[in-house]
Parts: structure tokens; C-alpha cells; sequence
């Protein structure tokens, strides 16, 4: 095949299958929306499932490395061909890929009928063998500055595979290292990713509006610097949680990564919330830096799990959000514009981790506000599988066989 296109057309099977970004963006967002739905149900003990995992690990472990994972899955085998100049994968490859991710959610929700080890080799198996694919196709285009990026999968798969380790051996894992290195990996891919994508995507809206401030090109030393410290504290995090000095540089961190944020022009983005809403996202990784920060310094400021979830679900729930949105409309051929829906998915997912991250400031609120989390999070990630489902789903009439 000598180019995407064809090998689109070629595909006689789902199209679903058809690009990287079509079965993970789309399981990606069915699963946040179920999986939130189960949840709150077994907030109250309503609901139990035959996990081995406690409720909160369950939960704290199938949103970083279940529905995360998927994203990234989305996300690298959508942006690989375009860094290296090959072809994507296609077909029943990239369906075996996406059966794997399922199975491992499969047997995570019914671990206590399977043994500990199987269960963690199976939801392993996907992260390892799409870091197995990125490294040839990387490794083949000679893209080694992309190198970086699958340094992060491994870290985040390593993570994964801790948490797993943890949780097997009695140990509360959401409190544990492998939650904390794989969300600190993840907040780096953010951190470097996202430092490339907002503010390239932002000039390119910008400059097509014309005049008026353009943002800083990305990778500038401020950034790079801003990048070592931010890496300096989520090693700290990771392994001293609770020193003083982990807290300080939690705070240079944040600062430095808001100096960087500004620098990107956001407040010029309001018209367009396709492109406001990756700024919006970029911003809880400075402010969940510098609450949890604050928290080591002066236990009891934010409450930990609060803290926490300015990443978990500010940073992680609204950028790959921004990207799955905005990479759907594009590989589509749609518009690059946010429509009403895509609004409301926008608002629905920032109600949901207001909600929580308020959940951790009164907490005799907290029983209604982590409802009105979970039902936000469900309307924004349930809206996006419904607005977007049919460009995922369905080719556009000339990507079709013989079209």
C-alpha cells in the first residue's frame, strides 16, 4: 500500500478498525462512562464486584491504567505514522490490540476467581505489546526523538504492573508506588506531549484569525527547564511522598509549569473551545502540583485524595479529552470547531472535577458532591461516545471500499 488512504480502502472488514484512534478512543469513553457508572454504586456498598481489587483500588486502577491506557493506545498509534512517515496499523492487528485491553479489564473485574499473576500478565499484555510496536515503528522511521515517548509507556506500564504487585500482596495500592509513578508518567506525557500540541495547535488557530500575540514555539529552554524540575518532583512524589522537601519542589514545579501555560496565549482561545480547552487542561498540571504540594506542607489544605484528583481527573479526564475530540473531528475530516455537544462534554467532565476536588473541601458534602462527580463524568464521557461514536464507527463516504 503506498499510502493511508489506500490502505483504508483496501480494509474490507469493521471500520472500526480502520485507524488507531477509531476502537480506543471510542472503549476509552465507553468504559469511563461504565466503569463510573459501577462506581457509584459501590460507593454505597450497593454494588459488588468479584474483584480482588478493594473498591477504591478497583476504581483508582481502571481509570489510570484502564481507561488511560486506552487513550494513549489511541493516541500513539494515530501519531507514530505521522512522526516516523509509515504506515499505521490496520485491521485485525489493531483489533487483536484492542481485544487485549478489554480482556484486561475482563479479568481485573473478576480477579478473585483467577490467580493474581495471570490476571496481571493479561492487562499487561497490551500496554507491552503496543510499547513492542511503537519501538519498531520508531525504531524503522529513525524517529529517535520520540524515544522519550516510549520511555513514558514503559514507566507507565511498569507502573501498572507495581499496582498490580501491590495490591497482591495486601498492600493499599491506590496509597502505593504504582499508582504514583503511573501517574506521574502520565502527568509527564502530558507535560511533554501537550507542551508540543497546545501550543502549535493554538498558533495555527491564532494565525488564521489574524494579528494579535502568537504563542512561545514549544521546547524553548524555559520549557525544557520547567520539564527537569516537574520530573525532579514527581520522583520525589514517587518515592517520598510525605518529606517537606518533596512539597517544595512540588511547588517550584507548579510555578514553573504556570509560567510555561501563560506563555501559550490561552486567553485568546475563548472563541474557540476546541482549542481553549486544551489550555483549561494543561492548567490542572500546575495547580495539581502545587496542591499537592501544599498538602505535604500543610496536611489537612486540600485533603490528599483532592489533591490527587486535579490530576487524575483534571489533567488525565479533560486533556484526553481535548484530544480525543479534537483528533476525531480531525481524522475525520470534520471541522475543527466545537459544536453545542462538544460544549456540553466539555462542561459536564469540569462540573464532574469540581465536584470532587469540592468533595475534599467540605466534607460533609462530600456524599452528594462525589454523585454529582460520577453523574458529570458519566454525561461527558457517555456524551462524547454518543456525539462521536458515529464518526469512529462509520468511514466518511470517500474513505469507504470503492469510494
Amino acid at each position: 500500500m503506498s499510502s493511508t488512504a489506500e490502505q483504508m480502502r483496501a480494509w474490507r472488514g469493521p471500520a472500526i478498525l480502520t485507524f488507531g484512534f477509531r476502537p480506543f478512543f471510542f472503549g476509552a469513553a465507553v468504559w469511563a462512562t461504565l466503569a463510573m457508572a459501577l462506581w457509584i454504586p459501590m460507593l454505597s456498598s450497593a454494588l459488588v464486584l468479584p474483584t480482588d481489587f478493594d473498591p477504591v483500588s478497583w476504581h483508582a486502577h481502571e481509570f489510570l491504567f484502564g481507561y488511560l491506557a486506552a487513550v494513549i493506545a489511541g493516541f500513539l498509534l494515530t501519531a507514530v505514522p505521522n512522526w516516523t512517515g509509515r504506515l499505521p496499523i490496520v485491521g485485525w492487528p489493531l483489533g487483536g490490540l484492542f481485544a487485549l485491553w478489554i480482556a484486561g479489564r475482563i479479568v481485573v473485574g473478576v480477579s478473585q476467581v483467577l490467580p493474581p499473576l495471570f490476571v496481571a500478565a493479561v492487562d499487561l499484555a497490551m500496554p507491552a505489546a503496543l510499547g513492542a510496536v511503537i519501538a519498531r515503528e520508531i525504531v524503522a522511521g529513525k524517529n529517535w526523538r520520540n524515544l522519550i515517548v516510549l520511555s513514558m509507556l514503559a514507566v507507565f506500564t511498569l507502573a501498572n504492573g507495581l499496582f498490580h504487585w501491590e495490591a497482591a500482596h495486601g498492600l493499599y495500592a491506590p496509597q502505593g508506588y504504582g499508582l504514583r509513578l503511573g501517574l506521574g508518567a502520565g502527568m509527564m506525557m502530558i507535560a511533554v506531549i501537550g507542551g508540543r500540541v497546545v501550543p502549535s495547535f493554538t498558533r495555527n488557530w491564532l494565525a488564521k484569525r489574524g494579528g494579535g500575540r502568537l504563542p512561545t514555539p514549544p521546547m524553548q529552554r524555559l520549557d525544557k527547564a520547567a520539564l527537569l524540575v516537574l520530573l525532579a518532583a514527581l520522583l520525589m512524589w514517587v518515592i517520598w511522598p510525605h518529606y517537606l522537601l518533596t512539597g517544595i519542589v512540588l511547588l517550584m514545579a507548579g510555578i514553573a509549569q504556570a509560567v510555561r501555560l501563560v506563555r501559550w496565549a490561552g486567553y485568546r482561545t475563548g472563541p474557540e473551545p476546541l482549542v481553549a480547552i486544551l489550555h483549561v487542561s494543561y492548567a490542572f498540571v500546575p495547580l495539581g502540583a502545587l496542591a499537592i504540594g501544599a498538602e505535604i506542607l500543610w496536611p489537612g489544605t486540600f485533603g490528599t485524595a483532592a489533591a490527587q484528583h486535579l490530576w487524575m481527573a483534571g489533567a488525565v479526564g479533560l486533556m484526553t479529552l481535548a484530544v480525543m475530540t479534537r483528533a476525531t473531528l480531525g481524522h475525520t475530516g470534520q471541522p475543527l470547531t466545537a459544536g453545542v455537544g462538544t460544549v456540553g462534554i466539555y462542561t459536564a467532565v469540569l462540573i464532574a472535577v469540581l465536584a470532587r476536588v469540592g468533595a475534599g473541601f467540605w466534607p460533609n458534602a462530600q456524599d452528594w458532591l462525589n454523585v454529582v462527580a460520577g453523574l458529570g463524568w458519566i454525561a461527558g464521557f457517555g456524551g462524547f461516545a454518543t456525539v462521536y461514536g458515529p464518526l469512529l464507527l462509520r468511514l466518511p463516504p470517500d474513505k469507504r471500499p470503492g469510494g
